[in-house]
């Protein structure tokens, strides 16, 4: 049975062009440098005094430079292609992580956390429309799922460092390592991958589709959906590693573990998980809604269970959740693109999240300073059941569009 699980591991990572695993490579050096976002919160209000109202708003900054990078960063994929769009992001991003650290007080820090990710998310967009063109159809959730792998991998290890160097260097060191990681990742991008952008014969075909995704009501609500469930989830990494210091007293080393489960959960996981989905042919959106089910007891559990123990079933329940959740939504946001410029669907698809980190985090440590984190956690628990009953609108939109399309190329001849 050891031998069957094994081999049915190793046959979800077969089917898959050299340059997506490249992608994946360049993903995970990336990812595995960022160390100070997960601290951020604690950074902000341990080393540099600011109060949780002004942790919020500086979040928000975070959300906003990140909205603007990835319209920049969708606009600039359709106009010059995806090659220079993510070699750019990456190597200016990671200088701008060394001025970071030299920012004090709460203005600074505002306009330095906006700068940084509006160059740094233009890489998202440009990620999905290079991922779109390398891949085949058929493993395009699968794709999605192994940049996910490396993205979750170099996150188990991130926040596990990050919090040795804080505790044995100090935050510091944070920035210097994700400076060093963004711009080794561009360099390893600029120099193993082809410089010009796959040319295929079905990506010719798809580009000729004219559709706005502005005007796309269909792929608007799936967008306000994404924001719904996200906004819970975003507390993972603003309110909820404070209620693991302020309410249980976890160090920055304990906290970098949990963090770290996350990802490694999803590196054993996740890719196994999603073959399996595909080949039961379990439909998409019963798996979301199961995920978002899941995400709601995650924090169901950090109310009734109070104790360590159940902060690593806490977190078991949201990386199930978000391993359910996130392949399908990117799936889902990379077959839309196919009507239309794929810069610009992935960049509302991209910008989407970074709404839901302008209001998740702001909003979070409001609700903290101001109810306390149990009503914070009831609070994100309602907000998953509405996004539940948005995930049935959007598949009745959906399929009500696609009947529609249909019958227009059967009339169109």
């Amino acid at each position: 049975m050891f031998s069957r699980a094994y081999n049915f591991y190793l046959d979800s990572f077969q089917g898959f062009r050299r340059e997506v695993w490249l992608l994946a490579l360049v993903t995970f050096i990336n990812r595995a440098g960022t160390m100070v976002i997960p601290f951020l919160s604690l950074y902000l209000t341990a080393d540099m005094g600011l109060s949780l109202e002004q942790v919020g708003w500086i979040m928000s900054c975070f959300g906003a430079g990140s909205i603007c990078g990835s319209f920049i960063g969708g606009k600039l994929c359709d106009k010059f292609g995806f090659y220079p769009v993510i070699a750019g992001s990456l190597l200016t991003s990671g200088s701008f992580f060394f001025v970071l650290q030299h920012l004090q007080g709460f203005y600074p820090f505002c306009i330095g956390i906006f700068t940084i990710t509006l160059f740094a998310d233009a890489f998202r967009p440009a990620l999905f429309v290079a991922l779109r063109s390398y891949s085949k159809v058929e493993n395009r959730t699968r794709s999605v799922t192994l940049i996910r792998l490396a993205i979750n991998l170099g996150f188990s290890m991130g926040p596990a460092i990050g919090g040795l160097i804080i505790t044995y260097v100090s935050y510091k060191g944070l920035f210097w390592v994700d400076g060093i990681t963004c711009i080794l990742a561009g360099l390893l991008f600029l120099y193993k991958l082809p410089k010009k952008d796959p040319v295929i014969e079905s990506e010719r075909k798809n580009n000729l589709a004219s559709r706005s995704p502005y005007k796309d009501w269909p792929y608007i609500f799936f967008l306000l959906t994404i924001v719904v469930t996200c906004i819970p989830f975003v507390q993972y990494f603003s309110t909820v590693p404070l209620f693991y210091k302020q309410v249980h007293h976890l160090n920055e080393v304990a906290i970098g573990l949990l963090l770290g489960f996350n990802g490694l959960l999803i590196f054993l996981t996740e890719m196994p998980l999603i073959k399996y989905c595909e080949r039961r042919l379990y439909g998409v959106y019963h798996v979301i809604s199961f995920s978002i089910v899941l995400f709601a007891m995650s924090y169901l559990v950090l109310v009734y269970f109070p104790s360590i123990a159940f902060l690593w079933i806490g977190m078991t329940l949201m990386t199930m959740g978000e391993m359910l959740n996130f392949p399908f939504m990117n799936r889902l946001a990379l077959d839309r693109s196919d009507q239309g410029k794929p810069g610009a669907y992935m960049a509302l698809f991209t910008i989407s999240w970074s709404v839901a980190h302008i209001i998740g985090h702001n909003m979070g440590l409001h609700l903290v300073d101001a109810f306390g984190f149990n009503f914070t956690w009831y609070i994100l628990a309602g907000m998953l059941v509405i996004a539940i009953g948005m995930t049935y609108i959007m598949q009745g939109m959906f399929e009500k569009d696609a009947i529609k399309l249909k019958a227009e190329r059967i009339f169109n001849g």
